[in-house]
Formats: C-alpha cells, sequence, structure tokens
C-alpha cells in the first residue's frame, strides 16, 4: 500500500477536521498542526489514529 498524508488519510474517511479531531482526543488546532507537517503526534496518539483513520501508521505521512 502506499503512503499518503495524514489529511488525505482523513478526508478519504469522509471526516472534518471537527470530527477527527474529537475521535482523537484532541483538539483542532493540533489536528491542523500534525496535517500542516509543524507538528507530529505524540506516540500514544499513533494506535488511535491507526483506529480512526482504519490505516497501519506506517502508511501515514506527518
Amino acid at each position: 500500500m502506499s503512503k499518503i498524508t495524514l489529511k488525505a488519510a482523513r478526508v478519504n474517511s469522509g471526516l472534518s477536521q471537527k470530527e477527527a479531531a474529537k475521535q482523537l482526543g484532541v483538539a483542532e488546532s493540533t489536528l491542523y498542526k500534525w496535517e500542516a507537517g509543524k507538528n507530529k503526534p505524540n506516540v500514544k496518539y499513533l494506535s488511535r489514529i491507526e483506529k480512526v483513520f482504519n490505516l497501519p501508521i506506517s502508511n501515514i505521512i506527518f
């Protein structure tokens, strides 16, 4: 499987930033920073990201 950006994973899942942030348990601004490449998610969020976007973390570009 090819790698995709976090934003593409969210869009492919049909989620808005607000919806995805709520499911991940983070602020919208935090998700925005992850998607923009300004910050990377803490290790504790990696399994949540996998579950919400139904992708292995190794396929997501941060």
